[in-house]
C-alpha cells in the first residue's frame, strides 16, 4: 500500500472477485470482509473444503500473471462448531478459532482443527500433518492443528517463502510432483469456472490442467467466446466423474446442479444404494 496504493488495492480487488465467486458457487455465506479478509460459512465441511483448495489454486494462477512486487497471496483457516447469527453476522468460539487458524496457515496453505481432518481424512484427496497443540489468544484450552498437505506432496498450494518446518524431502516431493493434481482438485476448479461466460476463466483453467479431464471443453468455450449455453456435455462430464469418484458427496452435487438432468434417476439410485449399505453401522461424531 505504501509504494503503490493503487495497484495494491487493483490486486486486491481482483482476487477477491476470484475468491467471493467461489464461495458462492459453493453455496457459502460471506459474513464479513474486513480489509483482505474474508469470513464465510458453509453448508457442509467439505464445501469449505473444496472452495478453500479451489481459491488456493485460483489465486496461485491469477498472481503468476502479475509481477512479483504485485503478487498476494493467502491464508485459510477451516473450523466446524456451532456459530450466533445476528444481525447479519456471525460471533462464536467457532468464528474465532478458524481466525486463529489462519495466522497458523502456510502462505498459500490451508490449516484446519481436530475436528475438521476427522471429517474428511476419508473424503478427500489431502492428507493432514499434525502440527501439535497450540495456546491461541480468547481460546480457553489448546488447539489441535493440522496442516493440510495434498497427496504429492504439496504443503498448502503455494509457496514463495522458505519454512524451516519443511524439510528438505518434503520439499523435494513437492517439486517433483508439482505437475500431479489430485482428481477433486481438478473437478472444484472445473466447477468454479465451467458457469463462467468470460473466456479469461477457461484459459486460466487451460494453463493449470494443460491435459486436464475437461481440457477439450474448456477449449470448445473459448473456441465460442466462453459462452457454455446448453452444453450437453458438461453435464456428462460432471457426471462421469462424480460416478466414478465414490463419492455420495459428488453424487449429491450432480443432484443439486442438475436436479432434472438425464442421470438423476440414477443418481438418486446409487445414493439410496450408500444409504441402505450404510443403515445399521455404529455412527460419531
Amino acid at each position: 500500500m505504501h509504494d503503490d496504493e493503487e495497484q495494491t488495492l487493483a490486486t486486491l480487488t481482483s482476487h477477491r472477485a476470484i475468491v467471493d465467486q467461489i464461495i458462492e458457487r459453493a453455496h457459502g455465506q460471506i459474513f464479513g470482509s474486513a480489509g483482505d479478509s474474508v469470513l464465510a460459512e458453509f453448508p457442509s465441511i467439505v464445501h469449505a473444503f473444496r472452495s478453500a483448495v479451489a481459491i488456493q489454486q485460483a489465486i496461485r494462477i491469477a498472481n503468476e500473471a502479475l509481477p512479483e512486487q504485485r503478487r498476494m497471496h493467502f491464508r485459510i483457516g477451516i473450523n466446524i462448531g456451532d456459530v450466533l447469527v445476528k444481525d447479519g453476522d456471525i460471533f462464536g468460539d467457532g468464528v474465532n478459532i478458524a481466525a486463529r487458524l489462519e495466522a497458523l496457515a502456510d502462505v498459500g496453505g490451508i490449516c484446519v482443527t481436530r475436528g475438521v481432518r476427522d471429517h474428511l481424512r476419508d473424503r478427500v484427496a489431502a492428507t493432514f500433518e499434525d502440527l501439535g497443540e497450540h495456546s491461541v489468544k480468547n481460546i480457553a484450552r489448546p488447539l489441535r492443528v493440522f496442516r493440510v498437505i495434498f497427496n504429492g506432496g504439496e504443503q498448502g498450494i503455494v509457496d514463495d517463502e522458505p519454512h524451516s518446518e519443511e524439510n528438505p524431502a518434503a520439499r523435494r516431493a513437492r517439486s517433483k510432483s508439482a505437475d500431479v493434481e489430485p482428481d477433486h482438485v481438478e473437478v472444484t476448479f472445473w466447477e468454479s469456472v465451467q458457469q463462467s461466460d468470460d473466456p479469461a476463466e477457461y484459459r486460466l483453467y487451460l494453463e493449470r490442467f494443460p491435459k486436464g479431464q475437461f481440457a477439450a471443453l474448456a477449449e470448445e468455450r473459448l473456441a465460442k467466446g466462453g459462452t457454455s449455453e446448453r452444453d450437453p456435455a458438461i453435464e456428462v462430464a460432471f457426471w462421469e466423474t462424480a460416478s466414478q469418484s465414490g463419492s455420495d458427496e459428488m453424487v449429491t452435487a450432480y443432484l443439486q446442479k442438475y436436479p432434472e438432468g438425464q442421470f438423476a434417476s440414477l443418481a438418486k439410485i446409487m445414493l439410496e444404494k450408500s444409504s441402505g449399505s450404510q443403515s445399521g453401522r455404529p455412527t460419531g461424531d
